[in-house]
């Protein structure tokens, strides 16, 4: 049998590799990842980086509908006031049209009407996070502002365009409906009809003030049709919410799959390496010992 003469090259190799065995299962220990550099897995590296690409778009995408949902739910919180608001003046308008009001009991009723379109033209001019959300796609522009010389009291200043957000790699959403749609609709003008209704209570004229409450109750109930657009988007926003945390967690199960360590088989792992260690410098100290006799001799 050929005995090694210089066992030593063979046993620092030896060393140097536990050792380094050692140090990549504390890493992974440390970390709970089997991947902690492109070099321990080129194709699971990359699968991962792509696997965080995709995380950090689906985070940004929940993040938006986070800020989306805020706007759409102050939009249908308007609505609703405006609808309450134009109720309101529907009840003083039927109380105005009744024969046995007198003229200062309709001044008194045409000055609250008054306080009601200032509420309306408020609710209108809502913004949100900085933004207009009845003024189309100008949203830096007020939407409508009091206009004495015009027959409805008021003019509309924003646009008719619509603004839409993507909120998912096939997923985009329209958040808005343009005040010249909802307030200013031909045969639905909100603020025509309120000013319609304070100018026939001011003039006495009941059967004005009987046409101008008909039309302040059509325009009511078509802002209610128009204000079904938000409560379906809040419904999709929703459903894109759930989708997307659905995707989230299913990309962090395969990051763990990809990169993560299987703890019970590295700690295995580790302390055979660790008694592989000590056996091998033991062994280089018993050649040393034996190696110093022998030159004694």
């Amino acid at each position: 049998m050929r005995v090694n003469p210089n066992p030593y090259p063979d046993l620092l190799a030896a060393v140097a590799q536990t050792q380094q065995q050692i140090n990549t299962d504390e890493r992974e220990i440390a970390s709970g990842l089997s991947i902690n550099a492109p070099s321990d897995n080129p194709a699971g590296a990359a699968s991962l980086v792509q696997n965080a690409d995709q995380t950090s778009q689906a985070d940004q995408f929940e993040r938006s509908i986070g800020s989306v949902q805020g706007e759409i739910q102050n939009a249908d919180s308007a609505l609703n006031s405006i609808t309450t608001a134009l109720q309101q003046a529907i009840t003083l308008g039927v109380e105005g049209a009744n024969g046995t009001v007198n003229s200062d009991d309709r001044a008194a009723l045409a000055t609250q009407v008054q306080g009601i379109q200032s509420q309306l033209l408020s609710l209108v001019n809502l913004s949100y996070q900085g933004n207009f959300i009845f003024s189309g796609t100008a949203t830096q522009t007020t939407p409508y502002v009091l206009n004495p010389s015009s027959a409805s009291g008021v003019t509309y200043q924003g646009n008719a365009g619509v603004n839409s957000v993507t909120l998912g790699s096939q997923f985009s959403l329209q958040t808005n409906v343009p005040g010249s749609q909802l307030f200013s609709a031909s045969g639905s003008d909100m603020f025509q009809s309120i000013q319609d209704l304070i100018n026939g209570l001011q003039s006495g004229d009941s059967a004005a003030i009987g046409t101008a409450v008909t039309e302040v109750g059509t325009a009511m109930n078509y802002i209610d049709e128009q204000s079904t657009f938000y409560g379906n988007a809040l419904s999709q926003l929703n459903s894109q919410q759930t989708y997307l945390s659905g995707e989230t967690t299913q990309l962090a199960q395969e990051e763990n799959t990809i990169g993560g360590a299987d703890l019970t088989s590295v700690i295995s792992n580790l302390t055979t390496s660790q008694t592989s260690l000590e056996a091998t410098l033991q062994a280089m100290g018993q050649t040393s010992q034996t190696d110093l006799f022998d030159y004694l001799k």
